[in-house]
């Protein structure tokens, strides 16, 4: 199939193209950009005017519920979610039932979504066996099924001595260790940052040095055993900071952000309102601003949706009893142009931020669109308004807290490997 995308505004952050090209695909991948190459012939021509044609979006957290929570959603329904809101790539995490620790389940899991033929999924393996922080798993067999990385997810890690083998087992294969930093101590119990929110409502809060204190042992870790580390979904000023202090004094780790703290906050939480029931928890505006700031300056390297369908069931009970999560895969792009919008960061550094820079994170040959790469491709409208309702949204999981918002920016074409798998 060869296709023809003309008259679209490319941005191509790698590359460091920001200009009205024409894009030429044949055989899955990028043949050219600019002028047409000699004797090309398309199958196809997508009339690009007025939209932005950028590399296919990168998710680093996209929790897809299978195999094991099917009643929350399905491979089949979010994976759809995924091609309608631009992302071709996407990171599960293992906290899957059973989680993602032996070859059998990684390899059950691509095999699953490759059938599927839409975008691409780059499994997570379990650190621990049955992420339970008693034994490692078989790492090197995890890498060999299709494991991109190692991570506990959300579920604790009490002894800091497996943590510490684990870092120094993965540090000698070279593998990556993905961490969410979050004390399992100073976090028991809890659904609310600290502050006048949780105060007034009278809920279990989790206070900021919960992310500070694990994250100061992480770092100490990291640097003891030189493991490739990335940190999962910062969610406060002091986190931010800390990493920006590590990156300047020449500790190599990289991190990502959920796009719902850089919108949100506690004061989000209104009266009870469990949309806003999230893990990591909404902390104060000046966590928010700290955030957005981080990005802005390279101290965060990416965002990410954070993805984690729940059924209806679960969020229509108290806040404390409430399901931690929400959808995200359709939300990531017009939550990262509100993000470039608000702050004026420019549209190369926003969408690099869900392209260039989790491809580089991932290690993988993707994120831009130079001759040769795979044509992963999203196009979308920059000024398309549309309302986040429940009918609007492809992913089985119909919560999140922008429920009713009207956001900019939706996707018309998302192309992998040179097949168009999604049209508005």
């Amino acid at each position: 199939m060869k296709i023809h995308v003309k008259n679209g505004r490319l941005i191509d952050p790698k590359q460091n193209i920001d200009t009205v090209q024409d894009v030429y695909i044949a055989a899955g991948k990028i043949l050219a950009t600019g002028p047409a190459p000699e004797g090309f012939t398309p199958n196809r021509v997508i009339n690009a005017k007025g939209l932005i044609v950028c590399p296919g979006l990168i998710d680093l957290a996209a929790r897809l519920r299978e195999p094991g929570y099917e009643y929350m959603a399905t491979l089949e329904s979010e994976m759809l979610a995924a091609v309608a809101g631009g992302v071709t790539s996407l990171v599960c995490p293992p906290d899957t039932d059973p989680p993602l620790d032996e070859p059998g389940l990684v390899e059950m899991l691509k095999y699953r979504a490759k059938n599927l033929n839409q975008a691409r999924v780059y499994p997570l393996g379990a650190l621990t066996q049955g992420l339970k922080g008693e034994h490692l798993t078989e790492m090197a067999e995890l890498v060999d099924a299709g494991c991109v990385a190692f991570s506990h997810a959300d579920a604790p890690l009490v002894d800091i001595q497996v943590l510490m083998n684990a870092m120094k087992y993965a540090a000698t294969f070279r593998f990556g260790v993905w961490l969410r930093p979050q004390d399992p101590h100073l976090s028991q119990d809890t659904c609310a940052h600290e502050g006048e929110v949780t105060a007034r409502l009278g809920l279990p809060a989790m206070p900021t040095c919960a992310e500070t204190v694990a994250l100061s042992t992480i770092l100490l870790l990291a640097q003891e055993t030189g493991v490739k580390l990335h940190l999962c979904r910062l969610s406060s000023a002091a986190g931010v900071e800390m990493v920006r202090v590590a990156k300047r004094h020449g500790m190599q780790l990289t991190c990502d952000v959920s796009a719902n703290n850089v919108h949100l906050c506690d004061n989000d939480i209104g009266f009870f309102d469990t949309q806003c029931h999230l893990t990591p928890p909404l902390r104060g505006t000046e966590d928010r601003d700290a955030i957005r700031l981080g990005l802005l300056d390279g101290t965060i390297d990416a965002i990410c949706s954070d993805h984690t369908p729940v059924n209806d069931d679960a969020k229509q009970l108290p806040f404390t009893s409430a399901e931690s999560g929400a959808t995200g895969l359709e939300l990531l792009l017009p939550l990262m142009l509100k993000w470039e919008h608000e702050t004026q960061a420019g549209l190369s550094l926003a969408i690099s931020k869900v392209t260039q820079a989790p491809a580089s994170i991932l290690g993988i040959d993707s994120g831009n669109l130079a001759p040769g790469r795979a044509a992963d491709i999203c196009i979308f409208d920059p000024n398309h308004v549309w309302k986040i309702d429940a009918s609007a949204l492809k992913s089985q999981g119909k919560n999140t807290p922008f429920l009713g918002t009207a956001l900019k920016g939706r996707v018309k074409y998302a192309l992998v490997e040179g097949i168009v798998v999604y049209e508005d």
